[in-house]
């Protein structure tokens, strides 16, 4: 139930922010791009989507090399040593 809520929260609040971008757009009125505007904005969009694809294939690949059990591993170890009573070093 809960993902379900969250899954219809984000959707809704995509829709809303398309719906204010839709109407800002249209209260600019009549904006022309020429083509190097177009190119610009071609490229920061592929670039943007590579870098996001980029991190997400490293954090999948971090998890299942192990790297983010040892990264547990360490903070395990912290945070025991933190709750130890401070007689026992």
């Amino acid at each position: 139930m809960r993902s379900a809520f969250t899954v219809v929260f984000l959707v809704g609040l995509l829709a809303a922010t398309a719906g204010v971008a839709f109407w800002a757009w249209s209260e600019i009125g009549e904006v022309e791009i020429g083509w190097h505007g177009l190119i610009a904005l071609g490229l920061g969009a592929v670039f943007t989507f590579l870098l996001g694809a980029g991190l997400m294939a490293l954090m999948f690949l971090s998890s299942r090399r192990g790297y983010d059990e040892r990264a547990h591993e360490v903070d395990r170890t912290h945070s025991d040593h933190s709750q130890r009573p401070s007689g026992e070093d």
